[in-house]
């Protein structure tokens, strides 16, 4: 039976979820309102494109930075602190009077993005039982592909009502309903460790840390090379209208969070499995698609495999980080929220390169090649035995953490 304590647990999870779920949002929403942006604010596409790249770059920095800044702080205090600038990116971005004030108001959001999910992301392990971290981690991470799915088509519907503008209104007020309930579900979650620049560094002396972060940056550059130009892909090659490309990405994303619950089950299982055969098998699809344009049939297939299996790494690869990080989840998710946020960048710019110069096909198979070195790395490298560490292996200020079933890189 479940007692008041889970339930009050489940319920912070659920409040930082939707924490989650509102950053991305909002990180993806200007990407469907570009031209409204470009046009409204006087500046080109490309221009306006810049602030996608900064909001990314700055995630990128932030998450050591605001890891080292707080890591005294209460947790708590600190999520709260980060759904705050959120908000106020979001209502900076509503009425900026231009382009420039935008860029900051996106630099903000990426304040907020690189520090909720360099802390928040790692947090359940203080909020539910230790048997239940995964899951709990799962509902975290679910608010990405959810946010993935809705943006751009609220996005696209919110533009064609009214001023693109009011998209950033409702990314703020959803954030408001966020921090209210943070502010009501949330408990004190002390800090118990103190992370210096020096405990990031040493981080990479670890075999098992490296070896998240090298398969995480392939993984993220094969992802988004490809990603990136699927819709292209789709109106070139597959010669589909508006209308079909939308419903290929949204089930492109239902699918994504279809595989991050199932994920949810099988790295409690065995996490090395789980990360290694979602990389081959996305790999595969990737790899395939080209020679389904002929079919549309065949595409969405492909989209669904591709689409279920991205679903699971990015929590397999974030569940690998929390167990190799000695001195807790949180060195070892700042590191690896930056590896994200540049293979993010050099995937798109890597793929945009490949597109140009040798056409799609071309680079849906170099996108599937970076994926199979990753996993080559990952079974070749992480399936070596070392010593085991629990998900949430620092002790909280009442005492030891039970750490229940140990996650192990080794292969069942």
């Amino acid at each position: 039976m479940t007692s008041p304590a889970d339930r009050h647990g489940w319920l912070s999870v659920l409040s930082v979820a939707l924490g989650s779920f509102v950053l991305v949002l909002s990180e993806f929403l200007p990407i469907g309102l570009l031209p409204a942006i470009a046009d409204d604010l006087h500046v080109g596409i490309g221009t306006a494109g810049l602030m996608v790249v900064f909001t990314g770059l700055t995630g990128a920095v932030a998450a050591p930075v605001v890891t080292v800044a707080t890591s005294r702080l209460d947790r708590r205090i600190v999520l709260l602190a980060l759904t705050v600038l959120l908000v106020v990116a979001d209502a900076l971005a509503a009425l900026a009077p231009s382009f420039w004030v935008l860029l900051v108001a996106r630099m903000l959001l990426g304040v907020g993005i690189g520090g909720f999910w360099a802390i928040g992301a790692g947090i359940a392990g203080r909020l539910v039982t230790p048997a239940s971290v995964i899951r709990a981690t799962s509902l975290i991470t679910a608010g990405v592909s959810v946010a993935t799915v809705v943006s751009l088509p609220l996005g696209a519907f919110v533009s064609s009502l009214a001023s693109w503008r009011l998209a950033f209104v409702v990314g703020g007020a959803l954030g408001v309903v966020a921090l209210v309930l943070q502010l009501a579900m949330l408990p004190s979650i002390p800090s118990v460790q103190r992370v210096r620049f020096r405990t990031l560094g040493g981080l990479l002396r670890v075999q098992r840390a490296r070896v998240g972060l090298i398969a995480t940056a392939f993984l993220f550059v094969a992802q988004f090379a490809a990603y990136t130009y699927v819709a292209p892909y789709l109106q070139e090659s597959v010669r589909v209208g508006p209308d079909t490309v939308t419903l290929a990405l949204l089930v492109f994303g239902v699918a994504g969070i279809a595989g991050n619950f199932v994920a949810g089950v099988t790295l409690s299982r065995n996490v090395i499995g789980t990360i290694g055969v979602s990389k081959v098998v996305l790999a595969a699809a990737v790899v395939m698609l080209p020679f389904a344009a002929h079919s549309v049939v065949g595409v969405f297939a492909l989209l669904v495999v591709w689409g279920f299996v991205w679903g699971a790494l990015p929590l397999g690869t974030q569940t690998w980080m929390s167990t190799a990080s000695p001195g807790g989840s949180e060195s070892g998710l700042a590191l690896f929220v930056t590896t994200i946020q540049l293979a993010i960048a050099a995937g798109s710019v890597v793929g945009g390169l490949a597109v140009t110069g040798f056409g799609l096909a071309a680079d849906f198979w170099f996108a599937g090649a970076v994926a199979v070195i990753g996993a080559v790395v990952l079974l070749s490298l992480g399936s070596r035995r070392s010593s085991a560490v629990p998900i949430e292996d620092a002790p909280s200020p009442a005492g030891p953490v039970p750490t229940g079933p140990v996650v192990t890189a080794a292969v069942d």
